[in-house]
């Protein structure tokens, strides 16, 4: 199908018109109330969720978008669209590569949870868009390609994800060359305490209980399981071409403290700021300005602590495996991605214990065809790959 030509040609040219990849999600809800506060200084074009197509619509009726993009067909034949007639184009889930490189698309806001958000990030990328990225799996999967894709097109990618965004922040205070080390924050989960023998009884429940953090179930097991930071030091090694030698993680219970950058002369720069994600999805959307923000603030009235501590690898075994995979790249992120997805995924059914989920991943990295320089074909090849070997794991 033909996408319709800009349907204001007048545009305004101080907006940022976007495109929310995920809109539905907690990230693209945050994304919408940070749009609500902006003034107008930021537009929506275009949206898009997988099942969650009652919300969906209830979004576009607010935000009035240019196009909506349902991509799960099943949910989408359920959902009446007819309250968006001559306010939204309802397009598929193939129209997205198109939508997203439109030339009336600014900024593209990578939300969508998964492997699933790498063919709406790759397609930004290639049209040379500004990528506010949330979906971490795109450089754990395929860092070695989608950043030497950005530099051709010259596109720019900027991070949402609080740790990124902060070490990213952190670096204006020095030179580059200067830099020692990054330092990734954890909150350490709600399993930060626990022993072995206690984790291996946990629930769901318990599991989905996060101390700081409103995140998605399968992000927020990732951080019960710490495989959250192990994805996070990959994605570190290739967003800011760091060898992972300079890539550390320090538990910090109250997640204040988002990450901390270490230069030659011993100087720590940190950005800190209550956890609320509406703050690293402003920056994102408006760099290089600093604009009045709809997060919260910190209350330097109020008395209050800062608790730092080295991670026990031992009782989190993903981080090494993190490190480990960020070290050899190629195919093996993702591998480690599909793997932690599905495993996570049985999780939260019920079909295996929360201990199994890491060394299920170390089971299928370990028995892959590694290779160091693959095509995004076979990336995409081993991700189904991976997917299938969890299952006969499991079995």
């Amino acid at each position: 199908m033909t996408l319709p030509e800009s349907q204001n040609p007048a545009r305004d040219t101080a907006a940022r018109n976007l495109a929310i990849l995920g809109s539905t999600g907690s990230i693209g809800q945050s994304t919408l109330e940070v749009v609500r506060s902006s003034g107008g200084r930021l537009r929506v074009v275009a949206l898009s969720a997988h099942s969650n197509t009652d919300q969906l619509c209830q979004q576009a009726l607010e935000f009035r978008p240019r196009w909506v993009i349902p991509t799960e067909p099943a949910a989408a034949d359920r959902c009446n669209w007819s309250a968006l007639k001559g306010i939204s184009e309802v397009v598929c889930s193939a129209d997205m590569q198109r939508v997203v490189q439109h030339p009336d698309i600014d900024v593209v806001v990578a939300a969508i949870v998964g492997s699933a958000g790498l063919e709406g990030t790759w397609a930004a990328l290639e049209a040379g868009k500004t990528v506010a990225l949330a979906n971490k799996e795109t450089l754990v999967m395929a860092g070695p390609l989608v950043m030497p894709l950005a530099a051709s097109r010259n596109a720019k990618i900027l991070p949402i994800d609080s740790e990124h965004s902060a070490v990213f922040q952190a670096l204006a205070a020095g030179r580059r060359e200067d830099l020692r080390r990054i330092i990734l924050t954890a909150s350490g989960g709600p399993f930060r305490q626990l022993t072995k023998q206690q984790m291996s009884q946990v629930t769901v429940e318990q599991a989905l209980a996060h101390p700081t953090w409103r995140m998605g179930p399968k992000i927020t097991v990732d951080s019960a399981t710490m495989m959250n930071k192990a994805l996070e030091i990959i994605e570190a090694r290739w967003l800011f071409d760091l060898p992972p030698d300079q890539i550390e993680v320090v538990v910090h219970p109250q997640s204040v403290v988002h990450s901390l950058v270490e230069f030659n002369d011993g100087s720590v720069v940190a950005q800190l700021s209550p956890p609320d994600m509406k703050l690293p999805i402003q920056y994102a959307l408006t760099w290089p300005e600093r604009r009045e923000s709809p997060a919260r603030k910190v209350d330097w009235r109020t008395a209050w602590k800062l608790e730092f501590e080295p991670p026990d690898e031992d009782r989190f075994p993903a981080l090494a495996l993190g490190k480990e995979v960020a070290k050899v790249g190629g195919t093996a992120g993702a591998v480690l991605n599909a793997a932690n997805e599905a495993a996570v995924a049985r999780f939260l059914k019920g079909e295996i214990p929360f201990l199994h989920i890491v060394p299920i991943c170390r089971n299928v990295i370990d028995h892959h065809s590694y290779d160091p320089s693959p095509t995004l074909s076979q990336l995409m090849k081993l991700d189904t790959w991976a997917r299938e070997e969890v299952q006969r794991w499991i079995g």
